[in-house]
């Protein structure tokens, strides 16, 4: 069964807010790969669909990557447009959303540059990583330990108790695997790009688990449309 929306607060264990509304976003090849195996970058998306995702980003409260993404692509993960950002700005927001990372092993280095640009960052780390960590992330980010486990739950309680009410999620796979296979997610955006991978070895958008509902649960189609040559439809899990 899903998971509640609501729960209490990771950091004092005493409030019950309404958990973030989370978004999985994703670019995929038309065989469901993220990446090929090669040692650069594989660009599925058009400048269309990267200028779609910028603002998608800027409407959000924070936006998050797994560890592995982090080490693999080493992002900075920003919304670019200076436009959005004085648009939030004069919202009354920061003008970038909070950036999240998880990293069960908490082998993160300091010299990413997803620390160095942007705002305020968080990890979501368990208690051993939280001790590997130590002081390497001193003045760079928070970094809030779930217990044994990086548990998803907790983590989104304590992200709603930091006020994040929307939550864009760009992956990796594991991490996309874990918040469709918990019940977490509210919403997939699925841009299928033009491609084919068609390697072994090449990370997928999910990898197998126990989906809530099994093989025959149908997920509502929220929408579908045309950005260039990319085709992006909305699902609702």
């Amino acid at each position: 069964m899903p998971e509640d929306r609501r729960g209490p607060s990771a950091k004092n264990g005493a409030t019950m807010a309404e958990r973030p509304y989370v978004l999985l976003s994703v670019a995929t090849s038309i065989d469901g790969y993220i990446d090929d195996t090669s040692a650069e970058r594989l660009l599925l998306s058009n400048a269309e669909d990267f200028d779609r995702v910028d603002q998608v980003r800027a409407e959000s409260d924070a936006v998050l990557v797994g560890g592995n993404t982090l080490r693999a692509d080493d992002p900075r993960l920003l919304v670019n447009s200076e436009r959005r950002r004085a648009e939030r700005v004069a919202a009354g927001k920061p003008a970038y959303p909070l950036k999240v990372t998880v990293s069960a092993s908490g082998d993160l280095d300091r010299g990413l540059k997803f620390w160095h640009f942007g705002d305020r960052k968080v990890v979501y780390t368990t208690d051993a990583g939280e001790s590997r960590l130590g002081g390497t992330l001193d003045g760079l980010a928070e970094v809030v330990s779930t217990g044994d486990s990086v548990d998803f739950g907790a983590m989104l309680d304590d992200l709603a108790a930091r006020g994040v009410r929307r939550l864009m999620v760009e992956g990796g796979g594991r991490i996309h695997t874990q918040f469709l296979s918990l019940g977490l997610a509210d919403e997939v955006q699925l841009a299928v790009a033009p491609l084919l991978v068609g390697e072994a070895g090449a990370p997928r958008f999910v990898y197998p688990a126990a989906f809530p509902g099994g093989s025959t649960h149908r997920m509502t189609l929220l929408g579908a449309e045309t950005v260039g040559d990319v085709v992006l439809l909305r699902y609702a899990p």
